[in-house]
C-alpha cells in the first residue's frame, strides 16, 4: 500500500508542478498556453485610438532583440490580462486594447507549443488603469544573457517616445489559431 501511495506521489509530482506552474503564470497575467494566434501586420498602417468612456487604453509595442534581428519566422508575442490572452503582436509591431478600470497585471510571453521554454520568454508587470488614461508598454530584451537564453522584459514607455516607436512599428491583427 505505502508503495503504491508513494509511486503515484512520484508520478503525479510533474503534473502538480505544471499546475502550480500554469497558476504562477495566471497570476502574473498570462492566459493558458493552449491558447496560440495567428498574426498579420501591416507596414502601411499606423492607426490609433483614445479610451471609450470610463475606460483606460493599452498599447503594447514589440521592441525586443529579435524585432532588431533577421526576421525567419519569428513565433509571436502573446500579450494578457488579468489572466485572459487579448491578443498577439508579430514580427515589429503594436497592437492596442481598452481594459476596465483598477489594478491589473500585464503578461507577455512568446507563443510556444512548448512548456519548458515559456517561463524563460515570460515577462509581467502590474499597473492600474485610470478613466480616459492612455498606458504604452513594450517588450525588451535585458542586457546580459543567461545561458544562452535571453531575457524578455515588459517595461512602461514614455508617451512621445511610444509615438516614435508606433510610427516605425507595423500594426498586429490577430485572431485564434483553430
Amino acid at each position: 500500500m505505502l508503495r503504491t501511495a508513494l509511486v503515484a506521489l512520484l508520478f503525479a509530482s510533474p503534473a502538480f508542478a505544471q499546475d502550480s506552474a500554469a497558476n504562477a503564470l495566471a497570476s502574473a497575467g498570462c492566459g493558458p498556453n493552449e491558447v496560440h494566434f495567428d498574426v498579420k501586420t501591416d507596414k502601411k498602417q499606423h492607426p490609433t485610438a483614445q479610451p471609450d468612456t470610463g475606460k483606460a487604453l493599452v498599447y503594447v509595442i514589440g521592441d525586443t532583440w529579435y524585432d532588431h534581428a533577421i526576421h525567419i519566422g519569428t513565433p509571436p508575442t502573446r500579450f494578457g490580462v488579468d489572466g485572459t490572452w487579448v491578443g498577439a503582436n508579430g514580427y515589429k509591431s503594436y497592437f492596442f486594447f481598452p481594459v476596465e478600470l483598477g489594478s491589473h497585471r500585464l503578461c507577455t510571453n512568446v507563443q510556444s507549443k512548448h512548456v519548458g521554454p515559456i517561463q524563460s520568454f515570460t515577462a509581467a508587470t502590474s499597473f492600474t488603469a485610470v478613466a480616459g488614461k492612455t498606458y504604452y508598454f513594450r517588450t525588451r530584451t535585458s542586457e546580459k544573457e543567461v545561458s544562452n537564453l535571453v531575457e524578455l522584459k515588459l517595461v512602461p514607455v514614455d508617451p512621445a517616445e511610444a509615438q516614435v516607436l508606433i510610427a516605425a512599428a507595423a500594426f498586429s491583427t490577430f485572431h485564434l489559431k483553430k
